[in-house]
C-alpha cells in the first residue's frame, strides 16, 4: 500500500533523510509472539519514530504471512522487486526478525545491500547500513531467529512424540471422539456419545452387511441425516478415512505413513476383529472401484430423476461350478434416493445404443474426422499387408462410418466406446430400459 507521509511540517520536510523508506509491518504467526505488537501498533510506533528522526516514508506495506520459509510472502517479494526498481532504498520495520526468519530471504536482503540497492534498514532500536560490521550483526540476528524456529520445531516434535509414547492422541480428535477439556486430562480423547455409536455401525455395515463405501455414504446422508462436529455431512472420502483408521480399536500411527505405531489409552469404539473384517471387505470394494473401468458410466443420464448412470458387476453361481458374470447399469440415485428407474444389462444397453446409431447423423457424432482417420489407417494397413499400391487420387473410404461406429460399440475397448459417446452432441437418457436422444 503506497502512502505519502504528509504529516510533517515544511521545515522538517526540508531536512528529511535522503534515504527513501518503505515501512514494513508484519504480524508474526509464531505462538510465543502472540502478545507482540499488532500491525497497526507497529505502524503507529514506526511513524512516530520516523517523525522524530525525519525519515522519508514513501510506502507502507502490511503482511501477515510467516517469515519461516523462503519466498512464501507476497508483500515481501514485492518489496524486493521495488527496491531493485529503485522506488525506495531503505526499510523501516519493528525488529530484524520481521524481515526474515530464514536464510534465503536474509540472503536476498544482504545481496541488495551489497549491490547498493538497499542503503539502510531501521528498526525501533537499531540501524543497519551497508557496512561489514552492521551487515554481520544483521545476519547474526536473522540467524538467531532461524535458530529459534528450528529449535521450536524440534521441541514441538519431541513433545508430540512423548505424548504418543504415553498413548495419547496428539492432535484434534477424530470423528467419534472428543478432545478432553479438563486441564488435568487435556491431552486425552474421550468417546463422543452422539457419534461413536454411528462410527461402530459404519464398521458393522461394511463387515457384516457388505455395504460399499458409497452405500454407507448414502445411508449416513439420507437415512440417518448424520452430521460431523462441524455440522456438515460426512463425505465419501470421510467414510473411507473412518474405515481405514485403526485408532478406533486402540492403536494409531503418528505421523501418517511413518510406521511409528502406538497403543492408545483411549477407549476403543470397535474391536480389532470387527476392524479387520471391515478392512477385508473394503479391500475387495477398492479393487472393484479402482481397477474396473465400465464403458458407459457418466455418459448416460437417468430419464426419471436426472442423476448419472452407474454400473455394477454381478456374479451368479452355475450348476457346473462356474460363475456367470453380468454388468448392470442403473440410476446412481444421486438426485433422488428413491428413484424407481430399472436396471439394464450391458448387452441390452449396447443393443439400444446400436439402434440409436441408426438414427444419428454421422456428422452429429463429433467424431467424423477421427473415424475417417481410423478407416484410412485401416486401409493403409491392408495395402501394406497385401502389397496393394495406394492410389494417389483421393478415394472414398472402403468402410462405412456408421458401420465402423457400431463396430466400436460392440468390439472396441472401454476407452474407445467412451470416446465415441462422449463426442455425441445429443444427450442419451435411460428410462425403463429404453434409450432416447434429447438435444443438449
Amino acid at each position: 500500500m503506497e502512502l505519502q507521509h504528509q504529516k510533517m511540517s515544511q521545515e522538517k520536510q526540508s531536512v528529511l533523510s535522503p534515504v527513501k523508506y518503505c515501512l514494513y509491518a508484519r504480524k508474526s504467526t509464531e505462538s510465543e509472539e502472540r502478545q507482540v505488537l499488532s500491525i497497526d501498533s507497529q505502524i503507529k510506533e514506526m511513524l512516530d519514530l520516523a517523525e522524530r528522526e525525519n525519515l522519508n516514508i514513501v510506502s507502507i506495506k502490511r503482511e501477515s504471512h510467516s517469515a519461516k520459509e523462503t519466498g512464501t510472502r507476497p508483500i515481501f517479494n514485492e518489496i524486493i522487486s521495488e527496491i531493485q526498481e529503485q522506488k525506495f532504498d531503505g526499510i523501516l520495520t519493528w525488529a530484524p526478525d520481521r524481515i526474515s526468519r530464514n536464510a534465503g530471504d536474509l540472503g536476498k536482503i544482504v545481496d541488495l545491500m551489497d549491490g547498493g540497492f538497499l542503503k539502510e534498514i531501521r528498526t525501533y532500536g537499531q540501524k543497519f547500513s551497508n557496512s561489514p560490521n552492521e551487515k554481520f550483526l544483521l545476519m547474526i540476528l536473522g540467524s538467531q531467529a532461524k535458530l529459534e524456529n528450528d529449535n521450536r520445531g524440534i521441541n514441538v516434535k519431541r513433545g508430540l512424540r512423548a505424548r504418543c509414547e504415553m498413548g495419547l492422541w496428539p492432535t484434534i480428535a477424530p470423528l467419534g471422539y472428543l478432545n478432553q477439556k479438563h486441564m488435568d486430562k487435556k491431552c486425552q480423547i474421550i468417546i463422543d456419545p452422539q457419534r461413536a455409536p454411528v462410527i461402530k455401525k459404519i464398521f458393522e455395515k461394511a463387515a457384516y452387511e457388505h455395504y460399499s463405501g458409497r452405500k454407507i455414504y448414502h445411508w449416513l446422508r439420507f437415512d440417518l441425516n448424520f452430521y460431523t462436529r462441524g455440522n456438515k455431512p460426512l463425505t465419501l472420502a470421510g467414510v473411507y478415512r473412518v474405515l481405514d483408521n485403526p485408532l478406533y480399536y486402540g492403536v494409531f500411527e503418528y505421523p501418517a505413513k511413518s510406521d511409528n505405531w502406538y497403543s492408545g489409552k483411549h477407549e476403543p469404539i470397535i474391536t480389532q476383529e470387527l476392524f479387520e473384517k471391515a478392512q477385508a471387505w473394503l479391500k475387495r470394494d477398492k479393487i472393484v472401484r479402482e481397477n474396473k473401468e465400465f464403458a458407459f458410466t457418466k455418459l448416460i443420464t437417468c430419464g426419471l430423476c436426472g442423476s448419472g448412470i452407474s454400473a455394477e458387476e454381478k456374479y451368479k453361481q452355475l450348476k457346473d461350478g462356474t460363475a456367470a458374470h453380468y454388468v448392470y447399469y442403473g440410476c446412481s440415485r444421486a438426485k433422488d434416493r428413491h428413484c424407481k428407474n430399472k436396471y439394464i444389462r450391458e448387452e441390452e444397453l449396447i443393443t439400444g445404443l446400436l439402434k440409436i446409431m441408426d438414427k444419428v447423423d454421422i456428422s452429429e457424432l463429433g467424431m467424423k474426422t477421427r473415424l475417417e482417420m481410423e478407416v484410412e489407417r485401416f486401409n493403409k494397413f491392408q495395402n501394406m499387408v497385401f502389397g496393394e499400391k495406394p492410389n494417389n487420387k483421393k478415394q472414398k473410404p472402403a468402410v462405412d462410418m456408421r458401420v465402423y461406429a457400431k463396430y466400436v460399440l460392440k468390439e472396441g475397448s472401454a476407452t474407445e466406446k467412451r470416446e465415441l459417446l462422449a463426442n455425441l452432441r445429443s444427450r442419451i437418457l435411460l428410462r425403463d430400459k429404453n434409450l432416447m436422444l434429447v438435444d443438449s
